[in-house]
């Protein structure tokens, strides 16, 4: 099994963490790198091969990581040299990529089987296979419904649950066809693209851990996490 990881990003949301480390890299924990923990867990999924899509301060993460052989994995690397959005990466490396891989974001601390979402993309036959999360939102305002100036619902202060994506999907070759190398490909993009044709994505709904360390507060969290979740994080790893 193969996969991706998107590791090209400049962390801008994370500063001043990122200002010196790529965002993969910063440490997690006394001992773990975000990036070091994925590669660990997709090995003990029984992941073989990836490729490291790699961008602002790139070199810092091929140092780190090198060949992965310390992880059991053969690792590449793809090299974006301006940004190509989620997507677009992956239309410079096609020719190295098998027909069905897993793609994910280089910043997500969950306890996914990545193994089982790559599984279940490929019975699915689908285009793409999002792997997806439960979230709930409190509005701290009344919220109206209005038709022609005439209010005709109202709701004080409600939540409202849905289903996010987690950064992790499953994805076909011949799905990133029509598209032109080299030129930015966003996540929004292709799912809007395969709606519009009647192909819509596959979900892969999970209920388990899962955080996105895109800001301090959730890098915070993670670090106030983790020795609590190591265990599961990094179970078999």
């Amino acid at each position: 099994m193969h996969a991706v990881i998107l590791a090209g990003g400049k962390g801008i949301r994370l500063r001043p963490y990122t200002t010196a480390l790529p965002k993969p890299l910063v440490p997690i924990g006394d001992q773990h790198a975000i990036l070091e923990i994925v590669l660990r867990q997709l090995a003990a999924c029984g992941f073989t091969s990836c490729t490291i899509a790699v961008g602002h301060l790139g070199q810092i993460i091929r140092a780190y990581v090198g060949s992965g052989s310390r992880w059991g994995l053969t690792i590449d690397y793809a090299i974006e040299e301006s940004p190509l959005g989620t997507m677009g990466p992956l239309l410079t490396m096609r020719d190295r990529l098998p027909e069905s891989f897993l793609v994910m974001n280089g910043d997500v601390l969950t306890d996914l089987d990545y193994a089982d979402v790559l599984r279940r993309h490929v019975a699915s036959e689908a285009a793409l296979t999002i792997a997806t999360y439960a979230r709930k939102v409190h509005i701290d305002f009344g919220v109206l419904t209005t038709d022609e100036n005439r209010v005709v619902g109202f709701r004080e202060k409600p939540s409202m649950d849905y289903r996010v994506s987690m950064g992790v999907y499953g994805l076909s070759l011949g799905t990133l066809d029509g598209y032109t190398p080299g030129l930015p490909l966003g996540f929004d993009e292709l799912v809007l693209d395969l709606l519009k044709h009647g192909n819509p994505p596959h979900a892969y709904e999970f209920d388990g851990y899962w955080l996105d360390i895109g800001r301090p507060d959730d890098y915070d969290r993670a670090n106030a996490e983790f020795t609590t979740h190591q265990s599961l994080l990094l179970k078999g790893a």
